[in-house]
């Protein structure tokens, strides 16, 4: 819903002081970076990576038939993608098709704060990757969202990423918040007392047993 793929029965979407509630999807695109569960999902696979950059550096703008690529900018892309530190920088004509699903979602959060969004829109951006690959893209997230500023939104169903990552934790359950704490509550939280929560819902029938079975050692 504040990406604008749906639309909410109830209550406004504002970015800032912008209300965003009714407008569509392409026209949030302004203020919003996003990064996907799935790695294929945030690029163009017959598009060079220098092309994907080029498309995400001018999202929300009028692209008309301008070159597609500027003057200066490579050297600006293949500096951001060195810091990765998986050898990019020097993949800028391939095809991002052919690379790694690892390689393709840390490229697609460097694409999304391009333009410095004002929302960065994080849904399970690691939960497709294996763990080696996970762990350098919530590293990479770290350092985009400091380095820049960002506010960030990140969806996760992992109990030491909810645990560990951003400044405010909030709990969703059947479009309900039923936790939100922040700063220094926030801080004192650690994954095993989330899974506790789990346990309390499930003895409250908020989870059926065979929810609780499949998500709870799935995300330990």
């Amino acid at each position: 819903a504040v990406a604008g793929a749906f639309t909410p029965e109830l209550g406004r979407i504002w970015i800032d002081d912008i209300e965003v509630t009714a407008r569509p999807e392409h026209a949030r695109a302004r203020w919003i970076g996003r990064v996907f569960q799935d790695p294929f999902a945030g690029s163009a696979p017959s598009l060079t990576v220098a092309e994907n950059l080029a498309l995400a550096e001018r999202r929300g703008q009028w692209r008309g038939l301008r070159p597609l690529i500027r003057t200066g900018a490579r050297a600006r892309w293949r500096d951001a993608l060195a810091q990765i530190g998986l050898g990019l920088e020097s993949r800028l004509d391939d095809p991002i098709g052919l690379l790694s699903g690892g390689q393709r979602q840390a490229i697609t959060l460097v694409m999304a704060s391009l333009a410095r969004p004002r929302l960065l829109l994080l849904d399970e951006h690691t939960a497709a990757l294996d763990p080696r690959s996970a762990e350098l893209v919530i590293a990479l997230t770290r350092r985009i969202i400091e380095r820049d500023g960002l506010t960030a939104l990140m969806v996760t169903h992992s109990m030491s990423q909810a645990a560990s990552l951003g400044d405010r934790l909030i709990a969703m359950h059947r479009g309900r918040p039923w936790l939100d704490v922040q700063g220094n509550a926030k801080r004192a939280w650690r994954a095993e007392r989330l899974h506790e929560l789990f346990s309390d819902m499930r003895r409250e029938d908020r989870f059926d047993d065979a929810t609780v079975a499949v998500v709870v050692p799935a995300y330990r």
